[in-house]
């Protein structure tokens, strides 16, 4: 199990993004990297830089995936029909615990793997506790009936900072969603600029 939850904001620190948009980013105060040698003046960098960076930034942004995993994500991308960067976005947001966070139950993706993982969500009215899990269009995805009540549902509810995508219909008050498509690039809200076509060149190279 990756443990990358553990220094989540360093990842924001590293690429010089608040990639999440939260307001308690270090980025918001410093653009800098971590570590003694994060404010060394950095020069432009290499196309392998470049896509090695959209990577790193895509691969973060999930949080816990793998690097095997997110490798498997990549040869599916490539082997589905049509544009393989928007195929490689589609498969990481059908993710179940993707789902969780875009749909407010949950104020992160951290929290999202730790929620599905301790059994707290059904599909189609049956749990499942598999945070890669892979959500298909008119998915019924419920918080468990005894967990509704819990502080960290309850607050990621009435967060300000975020709203639901179009592609996920939630209800807060049944504390259910219905996965309603797989969603384009351009539909996922996120908070910077992600570059999948750059991804899916790092790993064909």
């Amino acid at each position: 199990m990756s443990k990358r939850h553990e220094a989540k904001y360093k990842i924001d620190r590293r690429l010089g993004q608040n990639i999440w948009g939260r307001p308690k980013s270090p980025v918001n105060r410093r653009e800098y990297g971590p570590g003694q040698h994060g404010q060394r003046r950095k020069g432009k960098p290499s196309d392998f830089g470049t896509q090695l960076r959209a990577k790193q930034k895509l691969k973060g942004y999930y949080g816990s995936i793998s690097e095997k995993q997110f490798r498997r994500y990549y040869a599916e991308a490539i082997r589905l029909k049509g544009d393989s960067g928007e195929n490689l976005v589609g498969l990481l947001e059908r993710r179940l615990d993707a789902v969780i966070y875009r749909a407010k139950f949950v104020p992160t993706v951290f929290a999202a793997r730790q929620f599905v993982n301790h059994g707290h969500i059904t599909v189609n009215g049956k749990r499942v506790n598999i945070a890669s899990y892979q959500v298909k269009p008119g998915d019924v995805i419920a918080i468990k009936e005894s967990s509704r009540q819990l502080a960290i549902v309850i607050e990621s509810a009435a967060l300000a900072e975020r709203d639901v995508p179009d592609y996920i219909d939630a209800d807060h008050n049944k504390s259910t969603a219905t996965f309603t498509r797989t969603p384009t690039l351009s539909d996922v809200p996120y908070a910077v600029q992600m570059e999948p076509n750059l991804v899916i060149e790092f790993y064909s190279r």
